[in-house]
């Protein structure tokens, strides 16, 4: 069990090391061709202009590179990449244990990390290179809609996943629906993206989460899958330890778009594949993000019903901040709430 372990968390400090020396470079590249918005400020679903938003962070949208999330999927790549060439070269010793890439476990979370990443690469460099307007909010959702059908299609016909178990009370048989299902959670998690709203906050939440997911994997002995999510862990870590205010750079589509990829490859993984209950567990490890989703769509809901606004400010995370928190508070208290959260699903995974 302890070297079971140590292959783990090997791969994890590794990415950690990996991230804390590229950033260097990232952030000479970033400073150098000015990777930022030219102007400040957005506009809201309405058409309106984001009143309250840019009050609070409009001026910082001019002065603060964007692509950071560049140091969490390289730093994951460059550690696979290693690893699997070490374990080749040396086959016979320890570090033949420190790969994970694997057909069963790690090619799909991998793929769901990449593409993303790549695809919030174009959109974040069209967002710098055209006035802070990069790809329309309708067509990266249906980007991520095709994906996750295409991803969705994977599972159910060529993995036969059909259910979705629920904690102590069997499961929930779905058959193709498993499909929309699925693409429904991706929206989901790509929505929650905009939880990189404050200097901090993503990489906390995001930590926490691919923690929770690493333990959950590891309780049901898919040790692959675990490696790679405690890897995306180390990954994040040094991304923030150069986000914590004041952020040296923001984590932006190509961070956020590849790691809730990712993450709805993950949950479905550690379901019925897994034997498990990754799916209903979300409900509860990834509480922070969610309620991040929820805010803004009972804003958007409860303004068209109303005319009135139920937050000053969705998401929620702003809500906080305009009503007179330090940035600081709200960041912290949401690193709580995501680590007790991520806790508790552990908890479950085990006794469920």
């Amino acid at each position: 069990m302890s070297s079971t372990i140590v292959s783990v968390l090997t791969p994890a400090l590794l990415a950690f090391i990996v991230g804390i020396l590229i950033t260097p470079i990232l952030t000479h590249f970033l400073f150098k061709y000015k990777v930022w918005k030219k102007s400040g400020g957005k506009t809201a679903i309405g058409g309106h202009d984001a009143t309250e938003f840019n009050r609070l962070k409009g001026e910082h949208e001019t002065a603060t590179p964007r692509m950071g999330g560049i140091v969490v999927w390289a730093s994951v790549i460059l550690t696979l990449g290693g690893t699997t060439t070490l374990a080749a070269l040396f086959p016979d010793t320890f570090l033949s244990q420190l790969d994970f890439l694997s057909r069963s476990q790690t090619f799909i979370p991998v793929a769901a990390l990449l593409v993303g990443a790549l695809l919030g690469l174009i959109n974040d460099i069209y967002d710098v290179t055209h006035h802070g307007k990069g790809l329309r909010l309708s067509r990266r959702l249906a980007i991520i809609s095709v994906l996750a059908g295409c991803l969705g299609w994977w599972f159910y016909d060529k993995l036969e996943v059909t259910s979705v178990n629920i904690p102590y009370d069997g499961s929930i048989e779905l058959g193709i629906f498993i499909i929309p299902f699925f693409i429904l959670l991706s929206l989901v998690l790509y929505a929650s993206g905009v939880i990189d709203g404050i200097d901090g906050l993503s990489g906390g939440v995001f930590a926490s989460v691919f923690g929770a997911y690493a333990g959950i994997a590891m309780v049901q002995q898919q040790i692959g899958l675990a490696t790679f999510c405690a890897t995306v862990v180390g990954a994040i870590l040094a991304f923030l330890w150069f986000n914590i205010p004041p952020a040296r750079f923001w984590m932006t589509e190509t961070g956020s778009m590849a790691l809730t990829l990712s993450l709805g490859v993950v949950v479905f993984m550690t379901d019925a594949l897994g034997d498990g209950h990754g799916i209903s567990l979300m409900f509860i490890v990834a509480l922070p993000l969610l309620a991040t989703v929820g805010s803004n769509i009972l804003q958007l809901l409860y303004r068209k019903a109303t005319g009135n606004k139920l937050f000053r400010i969705a998401p929620l995370h702003h809500h906080f901040e305009a009503i007179g928190w330090p940035s600081e508070k709200v960041v912290m208290r949401y690193w709580i709430i995501s680590m007790i959260c991520a806790v508790i699903g552990v908890i479950i995974a085990t006794t469920a």
